[in-house]
């Protein structure tokens, strides 16, 4: 049986510490749509490693800093 993951953010709250940033600013640079950033704060999608590794370079912090997950059975 797999067991599937539930990945949580702090990418809203790092928005708000990094002067503020809007959404639509992060998915500039980082390459994604506005709707992507929105997605993956609301815990709708999941980014892929690459995009996940991106948005970790923008905040200058490890990925753990920024996303985390929990096993649900």
């Amino acid at each position: 049986m797999v067991k599937k993951l539930q990945i949580t953010n702090n990418i809203r709250k790092l928005r708000f510490f990094a002067n503020e940033m809007t959404q639509q600013e992060l998915a500039e640079r980082v390459g994604v749509s506005r709707q992507t950033i929105i997605s993956i704060e609301a815990g709708k999608y999941s980014p892929s490693l690459e995009l996940a590794f991106r948005i970790c370079e923008i905040f200058g912090l490890k990925i753990e800093e920024v996303f985390d997950y929990e096993v649900q059975e």
